[in-house]
């Protein structure tokens, strides 16, 4: 799961939801984010992991965060290895994306056996040729993310694509959820 995307993405969203922006794209553009958009990570684990499927090894992917971010412990109570990267120089995210592809094809060797699929929560095209590579060995991919943010190859079959947008309202963060 990589963190930062989903936030960043997420933030998008609502902007264009209160009117900041007239679309994802134009928000893009304009680098145009709601910095008071967040998202609760309990809800979004449910989401996409039910109760009824047996979860594997799952981590957590992102950026070193403020002191007082609280959802690397939270990531860590439901089971989450977390993996944070430091920002470069120029504030922009570094190794987040080559970590993720680098563990999966790791799992996929050590921990994976016939059954088990790949659950990606990113929608970055650089994830197809370790989405493929898995899939030429017996196991399939399901990809979780926001709709304007995944990349047209990783929605199609054989990928089992499920859009967060629906689910928008029910995993943003609340005030009554916050401390």
């Amino acid at each position: 799961m990589d963190n930062s995307n989903v936030w960043i993405e997420g933030m998008r969203i609502s902007a264009v939801r209160k009117g900041l922006a007239k679309s994802t794209t134009d928000a893009m553009n304009r680098k145009i984010t709601d910095h008071d958009w967040s998202y609760d990570f309990g809800k979004l684990y449910e989401l996409i992991c039910p109760p009824d499927q047996m979860i594997g090894r799952s981590s957590l992917f992102g950026s070193r965060p403020p002191a007082n971010d609280s959802i690397w412990n939270l990531a860590r109570a439901h089971g989450f290895e977390v993996f944070l990267f430091d920002r470069n120089a120029a504030n922009k995210e570094k190794q987040v994306d080559v970590a993720i592809s680098t563990q999966i094809m790791e799992d996929s060797f050590q921990h994976m056996k016939d059954g088990d699929r790949l659950l990606l929560v990113s929608g970055d095209r650089d994830y197809l040729p370790t989405i493929e590579s898995l899939r030429n060995r017996g196991f399939p991919a399901r990809v979780a993310f926001w709709e304007h943010a995944t990349g047209n190859e990783l929605k199609q079959a054989p990928i089992d694509y499920i859009p967060l947008d629906p689910a928008f309202d029910y995993i943003t963060r609340t005030s009554e959820v916050d401390e």
